[in-house]
Formats: structure tokens, C-alpha cells, sequence
């Protein structure tokens, strides 16, 4: 609720001059605060704004997905509501989009008001993501993008909910431009993002894109298996010859190594089965509970 009346207070001047007609869509992600009484009052004061609310929290990349699925003219801006993203550089993003004739232009930053920790594990989420995924993308790019109607299309012919949305749109192959930008602090308030739904969002990338766990976990097994063989081997050689092997505390250790491993490759594969599982049960990536369009339009429930 810090944000709404401060980014269209912004938004509206950056985006006014661009073009005749334009829409705002706001989407509140099941907000537990007075978001949406602050977009409601946004909405009287700013007729292109379009506001979406979700039956519930469905979580950033869903509420980016229903976003996306009500977009309805040529060019699609993507940001963040906390005013990191500045509103004025838009026009830079469309430019580069247009001059480059290009189908994404992305924001690349070359400097970022944010804590160490979270410059630290976006550094490793995109070292992991890029040498085990088959997603690889400019270093330092962040949501904020300017975006062809082209690609929103393509984007919902990928129904996968456990996927996110961002990574699709890199999955899809379109080419892109990077425009170098400073991310500015946020405007109030603390960020959501904490180091679990970080991580989530690593493991979301990690196990809808890459086969790599899997088959670390296959190579792992072959060569534990190989030396076991060959420990086999070693211990019946001295069992023959009349040396007796104690051993007892080195087999406890093996013993439960192996256990943890096999449950790490468990813990593995129950990932891949479990996101089978989701998919096949087809059920939505987010419900739209309210959706109020342009002025032009009616409140659709």
C-alpha cells in the first residue's frame, strides 16, 4: 500500500507521452494490506488503469502471468510495484526495443540499491542457473523489460504452472537487448523476496529446465557402485588371505552414507515426480477474483 499512489504518480507522466492509448494493470497478489483500497482510489484519479485481484496469494510469477493475460496492446512493460524500476527509464527500454528491432529490451544493471545477501544469492542463482539449465541469459538482468505483443503470445502457448514466468520467457528463445540501468532503493518498506522464496525460485528454474540433478544423482550412483565393487573385491582378497577386517566403525560410516545419499537421490527424484504430479492435475495458475478494466469497460467478477 506504500507504493500504489507514489508508482502512478510516476508511471502515468513516464508513459503518457508515449502513446495515444495505454493501459496500467495493477495486479494485487492477494495483499493482507490496503493495497487494494489504495488501487481502487488510483483507478478514480487515473482512468487507463486496469486492476486485477487475485482469489488469493498465488506468488510474483503467477500474478506477472495473469498480468500478462490481460494485456492488450503492441508493447508490454514488466516491473515492480516498489519503485526500484524507475518509471522514467521506460522510454529508454522502448527505444532500445525499437531501434534494435528486437522482441525484448531488459533492464541490465550496473548498479543496485539492495543488500548484500540478496546481491550474493542472485549472483549464485544465476551461476547455478546458467551452467546447469538450459536457460542462459546476460548477467545482472532483472524482471523490469520492455516486451513485443509477439512474445506475451508465445508465452501462453506454455500453460506450466511450476515453471516460472520469467524463465519462460527466456525459454522461448527471443532474442533481446540489454539496457544498462542503476536500481534505485526501495521506495518504503522491507522486501518480500526472503532466502527461502529465493531458493524456491533457484529450485523452480533447477528442476523445470535441467536434467542435471538427475542425472548427477545417475553418475553419482555408478561410481559409488563401482567402488563398492571394488571394496568387495579388496575385502574378500583379504579374507581369503587370513586377515581379519574389523572395520566395524568404517562400515557404520559407509552404512550411513549410502542411507543419505539414497535419500538425498529420493529427496531428487521426488522433485521431478512431484511437479508431474502438478501439471497433470491441471489446475490454474491463478484465479482472477476481480478484474475492473479501462473506464471503456465493465467489472467482470
Amino acid at each position: 500500500e506504500e507504493f500504489v499512489e507514489a508508482l502512478l504518480a510516476r508511471l502515468h507522466p513516464a508513459v503518457a507521452p508515449l502513446a495515444d492509448r495505454y493501459e496500467i494493470i495493477l495486479v494485487d497478489d492477494g495483499s493482507r494490506d490496503h493495497s487494494w483500497d489504495k488501487m481502487l482510489w488510483v483507478k478514480e484519479h487515473y482512468p487507463a488503469v486496469v486492476l486485477i485481484r487475485l482469489s488469493r496469494n498465488f506468488g510474483q510469477q503467477s500474478a506477472i502471468a495473469a498480468g500478462l493475460s490481460q494485456t492488450r496492446y503492441n508493447y508490454i512493460v514488466l516491473m515492480d510495484s516498489d519503485l526500484q524500476d524507475r518509471p522514467e527509464d521506460i522510454p529508454l527500454l522502448l527505444d532500445a526495443l525499437i531501434e534494435h528491432k528486437a522482441s525484448m529490451a531488459i533492464a541490465q544493471w550496473i548498479s543496485r540499491e539492495d543488500t548484500s545477501m540478496k546481491k550474493f544469492v542472485s549472483k549464485c542463482f544465476f551461476e547455478v542457473s546458467d551452467r546447469i539449465t538450459d536457460i542462459h541469459i546476460q548477467p545482472r538482468l532483472g524482471i523490469f523489460r520492455v516486451m513485443r505483443r509477439q512474445v506475451v503470445e508465445e508465452l501462453k502457448r506454455f500453460p506450466e504452472k511450476t515453471a516460472t514466468t520469467v524463465s519462460l520467457l527466456y525459454y522461448i528463445g527471443s532474442n533481446y537487448v540489454c539496457v544498462p540501468l542503476k536500481r534505485d532503493a526501495r521506495f518504503a518498506g522491507k522486501s518480500g523476496y526472503n532466502l527461502r522464496k529465493m531458493l524456491s525460485l533457484t529450485f523452480a528454474r533447477i528442476f523445470s529446465f535441467s536434467m542435471f540433478p538427475i542425472r548427477m544423482a545417475t553418475y553419482t550412483g555408478f561410481s559409488i557402485a563401482a567402488l563398492s565393487f571394488v571394496a568387495g573385491l579388496v575385502l574378500i582378497i583379504r579374507r581369503l588371505c587370513g586377515f581379519v577386517f574389523p572395520g566395524w566403525t568404517s562400515m557404520m560410516v559407509l552404512i550411513l552414507f549410502m542411507f543419505g545419499l539414497n535419500f538425498a537421490f529420493l529427496g531428487i527424484l521426488g522433485e521431478y515426480i512431484g511437479r508431474v504430479f502438478l501439471e497433470t492435475k491441471n489446475r490454474p495458475k491463478y484465479i482472477i477474483q476481480t478484474l475492473l478494466p479501462q473506464e471503456d469497460g465493465t467489472s467482470k467478477q
